[in-house]
């Protein structure tokens, strides 16, 4: 008796040619999905130690808001520190959520976005408010005029300093995350959470100290500085400081997708961006010493179209994050690893949350309906890492572990394709998408005369084996039992490919499409099913 692992890895078809060098003739044994990331095992020094670098970050990030804590307090009061904080932190939840609507496509780890939230509201703030302090003293101590002072610190040393401080945390995640930080998206949403922390501490100082101020004059209502305060840096302008980063982490994010024989545009388009965030910052700041309408003046004719352009940028780098997925992946269908209609699926952000949802009601109880969509979720993750990477692969972006790093993206899609690939070609179906009537069959297929899905039993048309009680192993090879989700002992699912025995079937019957920029016509054929 043959040993379905064997089988299951046998059925694996090849890796697609790229720039006329295959990468892999056939992908070889998948490790444990604990250890499938093909990255060095160091020993030695305890600081190498990814548990003792974290609790370090942690440490430090800590000890900075304590700092915070205690000079804001200072400043403001406890009564005054109450209220900043607890008008300080309206927006930050419609900023995060519009931030991470952006980065819905290929989602980002949350470990580095709290890293960048936290690195805002604690390293930077703290680095802004002693910096700023000590360069607006000295020099109203060497130009003996407070006010000129206070202008020129607010003009000139909090845009550079504040700047900077806020740009380290997208140059560490650029420098220590280089897998998850691939393009202008990821730039964007690192440098707007950073912000975004930034700008809690610092409207947490402002608020409390509009607070402290009222309590002196014994204003109230409308008419308190509080209230004004609350408008102008909660209601008006919350997007401020997103504004500014952003334009850095846009030079970062072009910096990541620029090839790499050119390092004198990897370096520059990260200072490029830094300069014109610590402008348009500079700006803003200045905005009231040209008259009594300055700040209305740069906050309609420069914030707001300023605004309204970043903004259509990074929704049209996220579209076109959706065209690479329809663009790139199809080779992988040719060469086996997708059905074809899961390209133009993975382009379409409803057919992706409706394949999520088809996953969670195909299993017969919440817990395996959760896992199943989580396997969903993170296949199409990976699949969009898939096809980013390939990408920039033609594109001369990508270093020497290129084939490390495919063989470990399609590793992932396949322990995750049982539940994946007939969730995504259904809904390929139901949307109507191009490319889905290449797996159809019979006239109304899976759906009902009336177009409504119905369940759809192990042995199905399209082979992909999966159903109510027989949904195979989340995460490992199928053909192997798991009492976790249903299926009899010895229940091998349709979807691991026909026997190798069965003529027309297999990588051999079907290869990999032409290099790109050959002439060559794509192939058509189904891939092994």
């Amino acid at each position: 008796m043959s040993d379905p692992s064997v089988q299951h890895q046998q059925a694996r078809p090849a890796v697609p040619v790229l720039h006329e060098q295959r990468v892999d003739e056939v992908l070889g044994a998948a490790p444990e999905r604990g250890r499938g990331r093909y990255r060095p095992h160091r020993v030695g020094m305890v600081w190498r130690s990814k548990v003792f670098r974290a609790g370090a970050v942690i440490v430090v990030l800590a000890l900075c808001w304590l700092v915070i804590l205690a000079l804001v307090r200072e400043q403001t009061g406890p009564e005054g520190f109450l209220v900043g904080l607890g008008l300080a932190v309206l927006p930050v939840p419609l900023l995060m959520a519009a931030f991470r609507w952006l980065d819905r496509v290929e989602p980002g780890p949350w470990r580095n976005l709290i890293f960048s939230f936290a690195w805002g509201a604690c390293a930077a703030a703290l680095v802004a408010i002693i910096a700023n302090s000590f360069a607006t003293r000295w020099i109203a101590t060497a130009t003996a005029d407070p006010a000129s002072a206070d202008t020129l610190g607010a003009t000139v040393i909090a845009p550079v300093v504040e700047e900077s401080a806020k740009a380290a945390a997208v140059l560490l995640i650029f420098l220590f995350r280089r897998r998850e930080f691939s393009g202008v998206v990821d730039g964007v949403v690192v440098a707007g959470f950073t912000a975004t922390g930034f700008a809690f501490t610092e409207n947490i100082l402002y608020l409390g100290n509009a607070f402290g101020e009222d309590q002196q004059l014994g204003s109230t209502g409308f008419a308190s500085v509080t209230a004004g305060t609350f408008f102008v840096r909660i209601v008006m302008s919350p997007f401020a400081h997103p504004l500014f980063t952003v334009l850095t982490g846009l030079g970062f994010g072009f910096a990541a997708v620029s090839a790499r024989r050119h390092r004198v545009r990897r370096i520059a388009l990260p200072l490029l961006g830094l300069l014109l965030a610590m402008g348009l910052h500079a700006l803003w700041n200045g905005s009231s010493a040209f008259g009594p309408y300055g700040f209305y003046a740069v906050y309609g004719i420069v914030m707001v179209p300023a605004f309204g352009l970043v903004t259509w940028l990074a929704i049209w780098s996220r579209q076109r994050e959706l065209r690479t997925l329809a663009a790139e992946l199809p080779a992988y269908a040719a060469a086996g690893w997708l059905t074809p209609a899961e390209p133009t699926a993975l382009s379409s952000m409803r057919a992706r949350g409706m394949a999520r949802d088809l996953a969670r009601h195909w299993q017969p109880d919440r817990a395996r309906g959760r896992a199943a969509a989580r396997a969903v979720a993170e296949y199409e993750s990976f699949a969009t890492s898939l096809a980013g990477l390939r990408r920039r692969a033609r594109h001369g972006a990508v270093g020497p572990d290129f084939g490390a790093r495919e063989r470990e993206l399609l590793h992932h899609l396949w322990q995750r394709r049982e539940f994946a690939a007939p969730a995504l070609t259904h809904a390929a179906h139901l949307t109507g998408r191009p490319g889905a009537h290449h797996g159809h069959h019979g006239r109304h297929g899976r759906h009902g005369q009336h177009g409504h899905p119905r369940p759809t039993p192990h042995g199905s048309a399209y082979g992909y084996g999966y159903g109510y009680g027989h949904t195979p192993e989340y995460g490992g090879p199928s053909g192997r039992h798991t009492p976790g989700y249903g299926g009899p002992p010895g229940y091998t699912p349709g979807y691991g490919g026909p026997p190798e025995h069965a003529p027309g079937h297999g990588p051999a019957a079907h290869p990999p499409p032409p290099p790109y920029g050959s002439s060559a016509p794509p192939s058509h054929h189904r891939p092994p099913t």
